[in-house]
């Protein structure tokens, strides 16, 4: 996962990502009446709950729809913090791949606690500081010029369009046609549609509050199925013993491809053997992670929206907590489908593999829809589609939102430098209908991807293209001497270095069972996570040679955009409402929406000549963007500065920032004493 690079379709783990089913699975399974029930109450839920927060959410401003008003609480956002993350991919996947390798994989999801509290601690209060909306946008006010800015929001774009979207898309599709036999198509086109249409009426707000309903459905319906998983084989002594003996009948000669991992167990791996070295999951993961958790946008909005800091933190904490649990309710049910079926997940043969699943490097990835239609029983089944369909709807909404943000502030409003808030609203909204015209558009052709060579590609893209931006936010955040010629040398050097290695992990694919390994060195000796902080360290070089020969940033323009100057006054060239205010627009100071009352008394003398028809279709319409009936009232300059003042302030009560504090170290110390016990 994370999302999709750091989770167990990433490239050099071994074990592809989902591919078509074709025999185990069937054609699909009757659902019965209570199924069905649990699904339509289901979806009763999800539009009820969207529908509520869209009435209530402040959806008119720039603030309110793409930051909920900065108005929630820490309990929505740590739980929109965990559903944003565990899209239906990951469910797919990351059981895939512990059905593969075993317990290591969960050190991915064991590593997001420790960048969690980093960005809640760290990285926040640097963003609140600097009162901005988008990761790009602080680059821009960090650096100043606006190729960075404009290289980021493109390639965010990009990346969130061809990996997250595509991936949680047809996993999800993919579960309910294995499941349910409903056509894929179709079944996506649905999805899309009733993620789309809360996602573009309430906003940030509709998105957390309807996150947080899935985050309890994913794991309440999870658990269930871990229990029943375990009570099969017989809990956690029964799963190490059939683990070691789940061999498929079908093998390959001279091989050892079909005997489960020695190491299955064991969370740190040998250092140049193991699948999953354990300096690569300590370290080379830390750099994924650290654009993952903090410098993503799908991630770092939910923080943002938060009512203060400490909410902030709170939300950290709980998302911490949260993280945790993929180990147990995906990871472990993925071995114990392979220790209950052997020949269909442990499959080696590649010809037996192609018959099953599609894919002849393997069937793992069946691994948790295969548990879910063997062990779930009538009512439960339903259950357990509800929360593939919360996951992937939670992380689609998020992408939606975040993606519809970063188009609007960073790419429309350098195309239209005037543009009044009420035209970013709209355009915010159409890019998400854009977006989801270009997912349905997508789906064909990862169908016709039957390999699954197309997921290794898109994940690929991920880990190489990551490591360059963690590098430019850590030096930008603690290394006040950095320049922007060197932040930008330094992304364009990670990116060409990056891409030489994708180019390779296309030209030679992973081979199946049995062939012959003919990649370079470069590929077979060093591993991925190795490469990821061998270029996040090649970068920051780079980033410091460049700007130790350029000027240096004068020191009054890093007010509140560094961790040393987060505290330090506005300069009073800058004390503006801060981007994304609510109630304020997102142009030039003092820049009004010309016509304001022209345009309303016009509207209003034809809304009298129209037809009570077209009256309610434009009302709606109106609704739908988040227009006001009438126009909000300009804020004086000491209203706005009052506001803008409040909108960046990082105090915190001394109470709730003790108590954020206690709970961090005590998520540590949880999370450090499972890494001990499963070491």
């Amino acid at each position: 996962m994370e999302p999709a690079t750091m989770g167990p379709g990433a490239p050099g783990n071994g074990v592809r990502p989902a591919t078509a089913p074709r025999a185990v699975l069937g054609s699909g399974v009757s659902l019965h009446a209570s199924d069905i029930g649990v699904l339509v109450v289901y979806f009763v839920f999800v539009i009820g709950v969207g529908v509520w927060s869209s009435v209530r959410a402040s959806r008119g401003t720039i603030g309110g729809y793409f930051l909920a008003g900065r108005s929630m609480s820490w309990w929505p956002i740590g739980a929109s913090l965990m559903s944003s993350n565990v899209g239906s991919g990951l469910f797919i996947g990351l059981a895939g791949t512990g059905a593969a390798g075993g317990l290591a994989v969960g050190g991915f999801e064991w590593n997001a606690t420790w960048l969690l509290l980093a960005l809640g601690w760290i990285f926040v209060p640097v963003y609140i500081a600097a009162g901005v909306v988008t990761m790009p946008q602080y680059l821009k006010k960090r650096f100043g010029g606006q190729r960075i800015q404009v290289y980021m929001s493109v390639l965010s774009l990009i990346l969130y369009i061809f990996t997250k979207i595509s991936t949680d898309i047809f996993s999800g599709a993919l579960f309910v046609q294995m499941a349910l036999g409903w056509n894929l198509y179709l079944s996506t086109v649905v999805l899309l549609v009733v993620t789309a249409v809360y996602t573009i009426a309430g906003g940030l707000t509709a998105v957390i509050y309807t996150d947080a309903l899935q985050t309890v459905i994913m794991v309440g319906g999870a658990l269930v199925l871990m229990f029943l998983g375990f009570q099969e084989v017989g809990w956690y002594p029964g799963l190490e013993q059939r683990y070691r003996q789940a061999i498929p009948n079908a093998t390959v000669p001279n091989t050892t491809c079909h005997l489960p991992r020695a190491d299955a167990f064991h969370m740190l791996r040998d250092p140049v053997n193991g699948d999953i070295p354990w300096p690569g999951l300590i370290f080379g993961l830390t750099v994924l992670a650290t654009w993952c958790w903090c410098t993503d946008q799908v991630i770092v909005q939910r923080s943002l929206s938060a009512k203060n800091l400490s909410h902030a933190k709170g939300g950290s904490v709980l998302g911490g907590y949260l993280k945790i649990l993929p180990m147990f309710f995906i990871v472990m049910p993925g071995m114990i489908s392979r220790a209950l079926y052997p020949d269909e997940v442990g499959c080696v043969d590649p010809d037996v593999c192609q018959r099953i699943c599609g894919a002849r490097v393997g069937c793992s990835n069946i691994a948790y829809p295969k548990l879910v239609i063997a062990l779930m029983p009538v009512g439960l089944r339903g259950l357990m589609i509800a929360v593939i369909l919360a996951a992937l709807m939670s992380s689609l909404t998020s992408i939606f939102n975040s993606s519809s943000t970063l188009f609007a502030i960073d790419v429309w409003q350098r195309l239209r430098r005037k543009a009044t808030e009420q035209e970013l609203m709209v355009v915010g909204r159409v890019f998400v209908v854009f977006l989801v015209v270009v997912s349905i558009l997508w789906i064909p052709i990862i169908q016709s991807s039957n390999s699954g060579q197309l997921f290794d590609y898109i994940q690929s893209v991920t880990s190489y293209l990551a490591p360059p931006i963690t590098a430019l936010f850590l030096m930008a955040i603690f290394c006040k001497r950095v320049t922007e010629p060197g932040a930008f040398w330094g992304l364009m050097s990670g990116l060409v270095v990056g891409l030489l290695r994708m180019i390779l992990e296309f030209s030679y694919p992973v081979p199946a069972c049995g062939e012959v390994d003919r990649r370079p060195a470069v590929l077979k000796d060093l591993h991925y996570l190795y490469f990821a902080l061998l270029l996040c360290g090649l970068t920051a070089v780079v980033i410091v040679a460049v700007s130790l020969c350029t000027a240096p940033i004068p020191e009054e323009k890093l007010a509140r955009l560094t961790w040393w100057t987060r505290h330090h006054p506005q300069p009073e060239l800058e004390k503006e409402v801060p981007e994304g205010a609510p109630g304020t627009p997102e142009m030039p100071s003092g820049v009004r929406p010309a016509g304001g009352e022209a345009a309303e008394c016009c509207s209003q003398a034809q809304e009298r000549q129209a037809g009570p028809c077209r009256r309610c279709g434009r009302l709606l319409g109106a609704w739908l963007c988040g227009l006001p009936g009438h126009p909000e009232p300009a804020l004086s300059p000491e209203d706005a500065a009052a506001r803008s003042q409040a909108l960046t302030s990082i105090a915190e009560e001394p109470l709730w920032r003790s108590v954020c504090d206690v709970q961090a170290i005590l998520l540590l110390a949880i999370n450090v004493f499972l890494w001990g016990y499963f070491a």
